[in-house]
């Protein structure tokens, strides 16, 4: 028997769910930003960063879980391997392409992810996107275009680079896929645990593979390589993969188009780096599709949650 107010009080936890993910995604992708400048400051190649960082961040998160008293199993360490079997081919297969192609097509390239995970999200999630978040989805990838083509006079490029850009594309979407699919295996903590581990074990060959300088780094470099796990590491991914399974996959792709934003932001602040007005003009498309679809979500999930009320009256009116 149905009582009285459950109904209503589950379709409000899913009202509260929905809007502390779209929080959480949008501080995560602001963390994710960080680490760009961060890297700018480290003295290594981005291999050698990558498998300090990543060891660094995935060994935190696993002492923390054992303190906790939910220690890192072997079950973590294969509910995670695709999940970080992906994240690694991206970190290695980007790296390769900015060796080959410029630095403009690899970022837009990368930034055609949330047209691929929202295809993937309706087919396979049953997502429904309406059209008008689909063309504000555009919109907001436009603005994305500008922001990267204005920033950078690089024109270096060649189909290699290109194809390896598109694979580092493939691979990052995978990973917000399997992040999807964790809901029920591990938690959000454990899922990134396990994913940086399988990142710091995949990312650490491949450094010595290319010659990369794998020294210990210098002082500095620890403090920003500290600095870097904690914000783009920990903060990031751990807030991303705890949002995922709380909003539609296709909306946490999509908000990773804030990420060249809040980098040219804070480059702004912290590097004296200037904005060049259409720069700034394409910022602020960026933010404003952003803005219209998360307020689309919110106004969804109220509307859907009344109509379930509406068909469902019955439910309401049973006896305590």
């Amino acid at each position: 028997m149905t009582t009285r107010g459950t109904q209503p009080a589950v379709e409000g936890t899913e009202g509260r769910e929905l809007s502390a993910g779209l929080v959480g995604a949008a501080i995560a992708v602001c963390a994710w930003s960080t680490g760009t400048v961060l890297a700018k400051g480290i003295e290594m190649g981005s291999l050698a960063i990558g498998t300090y960082r990543f060891w660094m961040f995935s060994l935190a998160l696993i002492i923390w879980m054992r303190y906790r008293g939910s220690p890192f199993t072997l079950h973590s360490i294969k509910a995670t391997a695709f999940g970080g079997i992906a994240l690694g081919a991206d970190i290695a297969l980007f790296f390769s392409a900015v060796k080959n192609t410029s630095i403009v097509n690899a970022t837009i390239i990368g930034s055609l992810q949330p047209i691929l995970v929202g295809v993937i999200a309706a087919r396979f999630f049953g997502e429904k996107i309406r059209g008008r978040d689909a063309i504000w989805s555009l919109v907001a990838l436009a603005g994305v275009v500008v922001i990267v083509t204005t920033s950078t006079a690089d024109d270096v490029s060649n189909i290699k680079g290109d194809l390896l850009a598109a694979g580092a594309m493939f691979s990052w979407s995978a990973y917000f896929i399997a992040s999807k699919q964790s809901k029920g295996k591990v938690t959000p903590t454990e899922f990134t645990a396990g994913t940086a581990l399988w990142t710091a074990m995949i990312v650490t060959p491949l450094g010595f593979m290319f010659g990369q300088d794998m020294s210990w780094p210098s002082w500095k470099n620890w403090a920003l390589l500290a600095a870097m796990a904690i914000g783009s590491g920990i903060i990031g991914h751990v807030l991303m993969n705890w949002s995922l399974v709380r909003i539609p996959l296709w909306v946490g792709s999509t908000f990773t188009l804030m990420i060249p934003v809040f980098s040219a932001i804070i480059a702004w602040i912290f590097l004296d780096e200037a904005i060049a007005l259409r720069q700034a003009l394409g910022m602020g498309v960026v933010i404003g599709s952003l803005a219209v679809i998360v307020r689309g979500q919110s106004t969804a999930a109220k509307s859907a949650a009344a109509h379930r009320e509406v068909l469902s009256p019955a439910a309401s009116d049973q006896p305590g």
